[in-house]
């Protein structure tokens, strides 16, 4: 069995790395809203978001890892628990 990896090149991961840097401008927008005295409510809805996003963004680099690996190497080229382990670790 191959080993998978999850080097990607630059032009794979341009949409996650702006999906990221997105969500790393609206953590820094609810940073400013707690310090400047925003509602909880308010602040944590905001952070729920940002907290998807890059749920999303890591999914999504998962996934075009796994794509990718696949198109390589074919479905005996990926290591179900890895997979496993990489997909919990989002969790």
């Amino acid at each position: 069995m191959q080993e998978w990896t999850m080097q990607l090149e630059p032009e794979e991961i341009k949409a996650i790395i702006t999906r990221l840097k997105r969500a790393n401008g609206h953590l820094v927008s609810v940073i400013r809203m707690l310090e400047d005295g925003a509602e909880c409510e308010d602040a944590l809805l905001q952070l729920a978001a940002v907290s998807k996003a890059v749920s999303r963004g890591g999914y999504a680099l998962v996934s075009s890892g796994l794509q990718k690996c696949l198109e390589e190497g074919g479905p005996d080229s990926v290591d179900a628990k890895k997979m496993e382990k990489l997909f919990l670790a989002l969790a």
